[in-house]
């Protein structure tokens, strides 16, 4: 799996996590990642990024309210929110990926998943972290 791919797959495990309990975070992985070819270690990357991910969406959610004027994660698309939790988490957490990479990811997955207006919302907030 290419990088963009591993990402991608990531996105949409977050993407799920809005829709289901806690609990049954296990299982949404395992769906996810049960449509893929990936090697073991591609699939456990995707596991613990995506983990750790979940475990700071509180922290993460508290930084994009700060940064987002009349938004709150709360009123943002689904699609929107996880991508900008994926990439808010990247810049913040991960040195070994490039402010630049985050965004662009960010925003080439908003227009392959998000509506018309989510690439221009995505790399407006994500520039507020620039």
């Amino acid at each position: 799996m290419t990088r963009r791919q591993i990402r991608e797959q990531i996105f949409q495990i977050l993407f799920r996590v809005e829709f289901h309990q806690k609990e049954s975070f296990e299982e949404q992985m395992g769906l996810a990642l049960e449509e893929e070819k990936a090697s073991q270690e591609e699939i456990s990357y995707i596991t613990r990024k995506s983990e750790d991910i979940t475990e700071k969406l509180e922290q993460i959610d508290q930084m994009i309210n700060e940064k987002t004027k009349g938004w709150k994660t709360s009123r943002m698309g689904k699609v929107d929110v996880a991508l900008l939790r994926l990439a808010v988490y990247e810049i913040v957490f991960e040195e070994d990926i490039p402010l630049g990479v985050a965004i662009n990811e960010a925003v080439e997955l908003a227009k392959k998943y998000g509506t018309d207006d989510s690439p221009a919302f995505i790399n407006g907030v994500l520039s507020k972290f620039a």
